[in-house]
């Protein structure tokens, strides 16, 4: 027997690997099977406690790994603002999400989870991230949405809350800056940015399939469905009243490009539709998005989404949840009480007020998202991609669509006389308004925290006062006051004046107005130096201002928008560095009075129409 022993170990030792081998196989591990087998196998192991934790997204700030794995926890999130550290690294935010991933994979079936953050212009709540204009001024979205998915992966996050595909009918809505214009069809060219964030999809797709292209690309996310750029006096998640016909002309075209573009979830909006919250409105997301638009990603609710389909919000959980989830929302944002979300559900599911088929609709949406992506094949962020973060390459980019986005409204009191470009060698002048040396005003709200910050301790960028400095001739004085009595101005023989004015940085509610007034002391600051010197006024703000009153005093008027970090775009077209080229996506209104106005309406009688922008052409010489 002695001389057989050896082999015949051997040959058990095979014999376990091979068992063990074949024991280890699980289907929905190996990336080279079909799609829909890997879903099918996995969701035939699933448990429904593990089902319903893959539908709940919570914030990062109660996602401990016990909780990740105790409660099978498919999604986390960062809230506006919400970050490891003030000021973190890419590294520090790779090794946060990194944590988290490490203990999903610890579970039973070890299914990632998906970390998800706003970043809506750029990676916004980053630090040293690049910050691109808002939507109201953008144009050249898909490089954006190129350098914005780098950035994004830079810290190890795979899922951005973008774009943005409202169509803001009425400027008084305080999130009016995240759409790209009042025209449906201008809002649908911009869906370019989901392939900038996502990756081409390949010839052969299927409508509605969702699409990303492996690790330096992110799924998207196209909100907020629909219609909550048409609320009643602009008011932030309020009531949009039109029949079915306005609904589908104005607010649902952009989702048609975003589907048939891939785009990997959609958001619900906290809106109602001629009073029903469409949060819990089941023909419009199970029936015209799921069933008629074939969409087959995920939809995700926003912040506490159902909570506020009752009011006043979470007064009647239980039946938001059922009226939530059975209106087909797949992925729940309960950022904090994600407990009582799962118990409720879980008894809901086990009485069938919500059918399990349901819940397997979606959980069959989001795992074929994690799959699309590459998670389970690469569940786990490295720092390959750190330097991408506030990249001067992105950079340039920013400072290209900056430039592309300013508006020319006026240019000279009289139209031989322009006064755009600005020389740059000149004996002094003045740069005034609360805007010029504000970084945080330059970026407006979804900056580093949600509502934006003023002054320039926020993030790293070039405010507008630095720009013109960095512009000007070397002999030309640069003086900065940021709010001159006219005497100052009269007094010192300036060349000419820049002043930089507009509105605070807020963000959605906090930025409803009725009035649309520069903030002050802006008007004074226009009336003391417009009064007294050569003077054009830039003005920063996230949507058109009352500027009427002004006009008259104002030489030269550019709208800026919210143009970000890097300032040096202003400058560069200020000074004839390149021409002015942007042209209004918004009605710019005389008063408030015609709100809302858009165009193509009865009443249309704008300050400056829809389309309008004077052009300049690059300056060679510098006097």
């Amino acid at each position: 027997m002695g001389r057989f022993s050896i082999p015949l170990l051997g040959f058990v030792v095979l014999c376990c690997l091979a068992f063990v081998t074949e024991a280890t196989y699980v289907k929905y591990k190996d990336p080279k099977q079909p799609l829909n087998a890997r879903i099918k196998d996995l969701m035939s192991r699933m448990t429904l406690e593990e089902k319903i934790g893959q539908m709940v997204q919570i914030e990062r700030t109660v996602a401990t790994p016990d909780t990740m794995k105790n409660y099978f926890i498919g999604s986390v999130l960062s809230g506006g603002g919400s970050v490891p550290a003030p000021k973190a690294s890419a590294e520090a935010w790779v090794n946060m999400v990194n944590e988290m991933q490490k203990a999903s994979l610890s579970t039973r079936l070890g299914i990632p989870m998906i970390y998800g953050i706003d970043a809506v212009h750029g990676h916004n709540n980053v630090y040293n991230a690049t910050i691109f204009p808002h939507n109201v001024g953008l144009g050249v979205t898909r490089q954006i949405g190129d350098a914005t998915a780098l950035e994004v992966r830079a810290t190890g996050i795979p899922y951005a809350f973008a774009p943005c595909i409202a169509v803001c009918r009425d400027p008084r809505w305080g999130r009016c800056y995240e759409s790209y214009s009042e025209d449906h069809k201008i809002v649908q060219a911009m869906t370019e940015i989901i392939p900038g964030l996502q990756g081409y999809l390949p010839a052969n797709s299927k409508k509605g399939v969702p699409f990303v292209a492996g690790k330096t690309k992110v799924a998207a996310c196209a909100k907020h469905y629909v219609g909550d750029g048409g609320t009643t006096k602009g008011i932030n998640e309020n009531n949009t009243v039109t029949n079915l016909n306005g609904l589908l002309s104005i607010h649902m075209p952009a989702y048609y490009n975003a589907i048939s573009k891939g785009v990997a979830t959609v958001m619900v909006s906290y809106s109602s539709w001629n009073g029903k919250k469409m949060h819990a409105n089941h023909d419009l997301v199970t029936g015209f998005l799921k069933n008629k638009l074939k969409f087959r990603g995920f939809v995700i609710s926003d912040w506490q989404g159902i909570d506020r389909i009752t009011s006043p919000p979470h007064a009647n959980y239980s039946y938001s949840v059922q009226a939530g989830v059975n209106a087909g929302i797949d992925m729940i944002m309960v950022p904090y009480q994600f407990t009582e979300f799962i118990d409720d559900l879980t008894s809901q599911v086990k009485k069938n007020i919500v059918p399990m088929s349901r819940i397997d609709d979606a959980v069959k949406r989001i795992l074929r998202v994690k799959f699309v992506m590459g998670l389970f094949e690469n569940p786990l962020a490295d720092f390959s991609l750190v330097n991408q973060l506030g990249s001067q390459e992105h950079r340039e980019l920013a400072k290209e669509a900056v430039r592309k986005s300013l508006v020319l409204l006026k240019n000279g009191k009289y139209a031989d006389k322009p006064l755009l470009p600005l020389p740059k060698k000149a004996t002094k002048i003045l740069v005034a308004g609360s805007h010029a040396d504000n970084l945080g005003y330059q970026c407006g709200g979804w900056t580093i925290t949600w509502q934006g910050l003023g002054g320039n301790d926020l993030t790293v960028g070039t405010t507008i006062l630095n720009a013109v400095k960095n512009t000007v001739d070397p002999s030309t004085q640069v003086v900065y006051n940021e709010n001159p009595d006219t005497n100052f101005v009269k007094s010192n023989g300036f060349s000419y004046a820049i002043v930089v004015v507009g509105e605070p940085a807020y963000a959605e509610t906090f930025g409803d107005s009725l009035n649309l007034t520069i903030s002050e002391p802006g008007p004074s600051t226009i009336n003391n130096v417009c009064g007294a010197v050569k003077c054009v006024v830039v003005v920063i703000s996230g949507r058109p201002v009352v500027i009427q009153p002004y006009l008259a005093k104002i030489d030269a008027l550019v709208a800026a928008w919210l143009p970000g970090t890097e300032g040096q775009g202003v400058a560069d077209v200020l000074f004839g560095n390149y021409g002015f080229s942007g042209k209004l996506a918004r009605t710019w209104f005389k008063t408030v009075d015609q709100l809302p106005m858009n165009v193509g309406d009865a009443h249309y009688d704008p300050l400056f129409p829809f389309g309008f922008g004077l052009t300049t052409k690059p300056s060679t010489g510098t006097a």
